[in-house]
């Protein structure tokens, strides 16, 4: 076996751990890079890993295993991250699948800074402000959003004004899942973490989330959606299904967040059935399929 064929195993072996991250971590987005192309789903899959690993850190799973110093433990992943794709080999697997993709898809490495800004919120920051709910979004979900889109347009030349599109709904689809994501994860973040994201959250009382606030959350979520469709016709027709499956899913979550009371969200933690998803997975590629020879190449429909 040449050398060549040594890197090129482990370069495999790396990638099909970052995809075991995500299968461990979330099915809906599992699912839905399963409709992405081979390189694309695994770009994605390889950043997905390494997001998660610093969720980690801060989510309490570092806590649990003693580790004393958080923020200085945060401070050397950061590090890690931002040097992984100068070097071709790591003893990390998820590093070295995360530093193939940083480089095909040439990562803007101020995204990767942003984005751990905000983990470093999550050490010491319990309540926020507007000013600094924004900036915590931007820098845990719309860079994201920005970093999967370096994935689905790795060599392409775009204009300037498709650009300025495109990041557009890449952000507000990042904020989106973000903000359902929040309304998911209440019950932990408030009572088990005592964070609350949402500035109008009040953590010191036993009823942190009310109906009112809710609705103008989601109301917040749907529009953030509403941005994201409408740049979404200027992906490459290759990544379509994917991403609209994604949207899809976290559109449903939004749909049965906004018909649950703000007391149930509170102690319950809303999922989309398993038989679900499947539906809204497959609705997706046969949507996209249905307008594979329409101009300009993907137009969305009215939800039904």
């Amino acid at each position: 076996m040449s050398s060549d064929r040594f890197l090129r195993r482990y370069d495999a072996m790396c990638s099909d751990a970052a995809a075991a991250v995500m299968k461990r971590y979330s099915t809906s987005f599992t699912l839905a890079t399963k409709l992405l192309p081979g390189q694309t789903k695994e770009d994605i899959r390889n950043l997905y890993a390494v997001v998660r690993i610093a969720d980690e850190i801060v989510d309490g799973t570092a806590k649990q295993a003693a580790v004393a110093d958080i923020s200085a433990l945060l401070d050397e992943y950061e590090t890690a991250v931002l040097a992984a794709p100068t070097k071709r080999f790591h003893t990390d697997p998820i590093l070295h699948a995360y530093a193939q993709t940083a480089r095909r898809c040439q990562f803007d490495s101020a995204h990767i800074t942003a984005f751990f800004s905000s983990m470093h919120r999550d050490v010491n920051q319990t309540t926020y402000t507007q000013t600094d709910f924004d900036k915590y979004v931007y820098g845990s979900a719309e860079v994201i959003g920005l970093l999967c889109l370096s994935t689905f347009t790795a060599g392409m030349t775009l204009s300037l004004a498709e650009k300025a599109r495109l990041d557009e709904g890449a952000r507000s689809l990042g904020a989106a899942f973000q903000k359902v994501n929040f309304l998911r994860d209440i019950a932990v973040d408030s009572r088990l973490l005592g964070r609350s994201y949402f500035p109008e959250i009040n953590v010191s009382t036993d009823q942190p989330l009310d109906d009112a606030a809710k609705d103008a959350i989601v109301a917040d979520i749907r529009a953030d959606l509403a941005v994201s469709r409408a740049s979404m016709y200027l992906l490459p027709r290759r990544v379509h299904a994917g991403v609209l499956a994604a949207a899809d899913l976290f559109e449903e979550l939004t749909d049965m967040i906004d018909a649950t009371p703000a007391s149930v969200l509170t102690t319950t933690r809303i999922s989309v059935p398993r038989r679900r998803k499947l539906w809204l997975t497959a609705r997706a590629a046969s949507r996209v399929a249905a307008q594979s020879n329409r101009i300009p190449p993907f137009t969305e429909e009215p939800r039904k």
